[in-house]
């Protein structure tokens, strides 16, 4: 466990990094049990894709928009245009998706307090999973 008044440095160079069934390219800068209170992970939805509709139990997430232009739709908020510097803040067991409508790769930054763990992502979109698919597991 993570002594608190011990530094670490997590480099993101060294973050794994995968495509996730949501539909969007993850690159994990920092999940790790060591610092169980919070993950940090940069995302990329490529133009046009929209994520699946999901929620994660437990865990609270703000996206923290870098760069392009999306939609985000968050269960209780109407559909907001998002782009660069801004921040989505989405509670706990919150139905959410968003969706890049620019040219370029939309990426924000998805912090979870506490960490994400991948048994929390609970898919609730009507299409149904790709041939294959676990819904809790990277692909």
């Amino acid at each position: 466990m993570h002594n608190p008044k011990q530094a670490m440095i997590f480099r993101a160079a060294e973050a794994e990094a995968f495509d996730f069934v949501e539909r969007c390219h993850i690159s994990e800068w920092l999940n790790n049990e060591a610092d169980p209170a919070l993950s940090v992970a940069r995302a990329a939805v490529a133009a046009g894709v929209t994520t699946r509709w999901h929620r994660l139990r437990g865990i609270a997430e703000r996206y923290v928009v870098l760069s392009g232009e999306g939609e985000v739709d968050v269960a209780g908020l109407e559909r907001q245009v998002v782009g660069p510097g801004d921040v989505v803040v989405i509670p706990a067991d919150t139905a959410q998706r968003i969706s890049n409508m620019g040219s370029e790769e939309l990426v924000f930054l998805a912090i979870c307090t506490p960490r994400f763990r991948p048994e929390s992502y609970e898919d609730l979109d009507p299409d149904p999973m790709p041939d294959g698919e676990d819904q809790s597991r990277r692909s």
